[in-house]
């Protein structure tokens, strides 16, 4: 099984429009800058999504450290400014897709949004 997540930071209180951009934007990223192979299991599977709450930017980069040492492909966020935040806040972060069981190595113990 394959699956992608996407760790959204809690502290910054997000409307629910903008968090479901701002994850948009992390789950295309990802998926653009992941194996063709992979993506296309993937899709062959429904394209599992998860979206899961980080505490604050310092546990988001933490996570995305330990997806990189697990060869994991990413993208991280930032935000252009242009309504509720700060030009270049870090929002979120997408991991995979990738399979499910490597992905939760890292990401079990998140609570989903």
């Amino acid at each position: 099984m394959y699956k992608q997540v996407i760790l959204v930071r809690d502290d910054l209180k997000m409307p629910k429009g903008k968090l479901a951009v701002q994850v948009a934007h992390a789950s295309v990223d990802a998926t653009f800058n992941s194996d063709r192979d992979m993506v296309q299991k993937w899709q062959m599977e429904g394209m599992k999504k998860v979206a899961l709450r980080v505490e604050n930017k310092e546990e988001l980069l933490k996570y995305k450290r330990l997806a990189e040492n697990y060869k994991l492909k990413t993208a991280l966020i930032k935000d252009a400014g242009k309504t509720f935040l700060n030009p270049g806040t870090i929002t979120c972060l997408a991991i995979g897709p990738d399979k499910e069981e490597k992905i939760d190595l890292i990401t079990k113990d998140l609570r989903m949004i």
